[in-house]
């Protein structure tokens, strides 16, 4: 892992592998670049296929900076890490690929960043692009900070838990995010003008309609996978559907 100084200072840790077309992959909430992208083959599958892949763990998060304070992310914070390392790293076109969390980042970074080339959307609907990710936020940041999880009645919130217990992660930052102040502009779905994968899993609860989320974004496509909000990555197919749309993608002109 290689470390860059942010828009704030804030250090944020990143995976920088393969050669090719670079690809910037945003992880999930509570987990990293390891769990979401590493461990299930993601990297490796583009890695094979030409890809140079580009791994943050957003801040919060793995080896990156944790505050605890709201309001370092707010604004946009992650959407402004992910455009200031792609300067750090002097990228030009980029293929965003998110999950969860990530593909919340994605959808708010790709509509200001020309150098966005196309746009994967995984573990997301119509849900988590509207009310319903405003009205879990507090009940989730409170599970994150319950001393007994046995507590914990609401089961998304507890499944939040379970899951950053999981993977160790920081729950006193997690909950930060959670009570992080939302942008006040709403996610411009209508505003993606490249071409688009919306990825789920069959059994995903929680994300809501992907084919209601595509509806809205011009041209965007779905492909479902086996698996609910947690293990839809695990599914081959879903590294396998990454790579497909990235391979049907016009292939960049070289520079005369």
């Amino acid at each position: 892992m290689q470390h860059f100084s942010s828009f704030d200072g804030a250090s944020i840790a990143y995976l920088d592998a393969g050669e090719g077309r670079p690809v910037l992959l945003l992880h999930g909430f509570a987990a990293d670049h390891q769990a979401n992208w590493v461990a299930p083959g993601v990297v490796d599958a583009l890695v094979r296929a030409g890809h140079r892949v580009i791994a943050p763990d957003a801040r919060g998060h793995g080896g990156s900076a944790k505050p605890t304070e709201p309001a370092r992310y707010a604004d946009d914070a992650m959407v402004r890490d992910a455009r200031a390392l792609l300067d750090h790293l002097s990228v030009g076109e980029i293929d965003v690929v998110g999950y969860s969390m990530g593909s919340l980042v994605a959808a708010r970074l790709v509509p200001v960043e020309p150098r966005s080339r196309s746009l994967v959307l995984g573990g997301f609907g119509e849900g988590l692009a509207g009310e319903r990710r405003r009205a879990n936020r507090g009940v989730v940041a409170d599970a994150l900070l319950a001393d007994d999880p046995s507590n914990i009645h609401d089961p998304i919130a507890h499944a939040f838990r379970q899951f950053a217990d999981w993977t160790g992660a920081d729950r006193r930052a997690l909950a930060a995010i959670q009570r992080a102040p939302l942008p006040k502009d709403p996610t411009r779905l209508g505003a993606i003008n490249v071409p688009t994968l919306v990825l789920a899993g069959d059994r995903d609860v929680l994300v809501g309609s992907p084919q209601g989320l595509a509806d809205r974004i011009p041209g965007a496509t779905v492909r479902i996978v086996s698996g609910d909000h947690l293990t839809a990555v695990n599914d081959p197919a879903f590294r396998t559907a990454i790579v497909e749309f990235l391979a049907e993608l016009p292939r960049p002109v070289p520079n005369s």
